[in-house]
């Protein structure tokens, strides 16, 4: 025994280390699905279509799908198909198709990829990863922290204090759009108010479970509403005007109906301050008043509809050929780009009735989801309650109220939208599940 004890240890392979080590990161990344999941939201909020960097945000989402494959193929797992599955499926399909009949164009695959593809993968992985109430809750704070510094963005916009504005290119008027207006990271202000609208609504769902509160809470209360006024977006005005007067008038909670009434007497009051600073008054209301926008979705809105009752079935097809089209029947605006602002007869113009059809069917599959919920989550955890079930058409109807005056191409908001769609997709089919046992192999 003593020569055992005293024997001399044999020394470690040389090459080991550096070996164990990528195991080691290997282990760490299959490990951090959520954390993976909210970095990649985070590229995409901070890397919009026209910032001309380093493509982080495709790189962060070809990392966390590489991710849960592996997960899957460890745990000999199954992705789930759901309802929206289907139509998710024929619009990524039918935008497949116009990128592949025109001459590559990277802006052509980038929407592409914003429209459809993001829609789809973050519908379908949101379950897998968001699946219990600490995954959920640290989303919940992500999402809170996301409102927080767009509302703070906007709100320097507003003071005119863009110097204290990060990151820089926020600032840039080269890139993007609405340079004068509170745009946010998106650098789109109608993009940058649906997110404050959204992420808005699922503060007072926090504010309902009393998991936000004290100073932030009030904070938000005030700031938030002022984030949106600086925009400067009408859009984003009567939707967030709607998406209040839906909260007062079906919210379940009468926690969440007394903050839209306190809203609607600040909003009030706030009419009233503004009516004593002539500066910012005439700045809204010229705001209010522009007719140019108008003139030019008018003018954009009839060319569409030729269109589509040209080609009612299939549409046009590709971009390419779209814009050549409009420019003919577009003679008082020249724009380097036309757009439809509107996401309906865009696809209608670009994929037809075939093309609506599917949007439809996503969308009612899509409203259907408020009403089951998960059986084996907490009835406390974030975006599980009825009470949230009952919010959600709420955020599916400003996310299409905003689609009628713009294109859904925000990678971010899409992203957004569809990953709380898929959470609760997912949470439906566990209901389903334990209420009929004989289904399991399906998991």
């Amino acid at each position: 025994m003593s020569s055992l004890a005293t024997a001399p240890s044999r020394p470690g392979l040389p090459g080991m280390p550096l070996f164990i080590l990528p195991l080691r990161l290997f282990h760490l990344w299959v490990s951090l699905p959520a954390l993976v999941f909210l970095l990649t939201l985070t590229a995409m909020l901070f890397r919009p279509p026209d910032l001309k960097s380093f493509p982080v945000d495709r790189v962060a989402l070809v990392a966390l799908v590489a991710l849960l494959a592996m997960r899957l193929c460890l745990r000999q797992g199954a992705m789930r198909a759901y309802p929206a599955t289907w139509p998710l499926l024929g619009l990524m399909l039918l935008g497949l198709w116009g990128p592949l009949t025109q001459p590559f164009d990277c802006q052509a695959w980038s929407v592409f990829a914003a429209k459809w593809v993001i829609p789809c993968v973050f519908f379908h992985i949101a379950g897998l990863v968001f699946s219990d109430n600490q995954s959920l809750r640290r989303l919940e704070i992500f999402l809170l922290v996301v409102l927080a510094y767009l509302t703070v963005i906007s709100i320097l916009f507003l003071l005119d204090e863009k110097s204290l504005i990060l990151p820089r290119f926020i600032t840039d008027e080269g890139i993007g759009i609405h340079a004068d207006r509170a745009r946010g990271p998106l650098l789109q202000a109608v993009a940058n108010g649906l997110c404050l609208n959204l992420l808005g609504l699922v503060a007072l769902d926090s504010y309902r479970r009393e998991k936000l509160h004290g100073f932030f809470a009030a904070a938000l209360f005030v700031a938030v509403p002022l984030a949106l006024l600086a925009t400067k977006t009408r859009a984003v005005w009567i939707t967030s005007a709607l998406s209040v007067a839906g909260v007062l008038f079906f919210a379940t909670s009468s926690k969440l109906r007394r903050v839209a009434l306190a809203w609607c007497v600040l909003a009030s009051v706030g009419a009233g301050v503004l009516l004593f600073y002539n500066t910012d008054r005439d700045s809204f209301t010229q705001r209010a008043m522009d007719r140019s926008p108008v003139d030019f979705r008018t003018e954009m809105y009839r060319a569409g509809w030729q269109m589509f009752t040209e080609k009612p079935a299939l549409g046009w097809g590709n971009d390419l050929e779209i814009q050549r089209e409009v420019e003919k029947r577009v003679s008082s605006f020249h724009p380097e780009y036309y757009v439809f602002h509107n996401t309906f007869l865009e696809l209608a113009v670009q994929r037809g009735l075939l093309g609506l059809g599917f949007y439809i069917w996503l969308m009612i599959s899509l409203f259907r989801l408020r009403k089951s919920g998960a059986a084996s989550l907490k009835s406390g955890g974030p975006f599980v309650s009825s009470h949230f079930r009952q919010l959600w058409p709420l955020l599916l109807g400003v996310y299409l109220l905003n689609a009628s005056a713009v294109v859904m191409n925000y990678q971010f908001v899409n992203a957004l939208v569809f990953t709380i769609a898929g959470i609760l997709a997912a949470q439906a089919a566990d209901r389903k599940l334990h209420a009929h046992p004989r289904f399991e192999y399906a998991r």
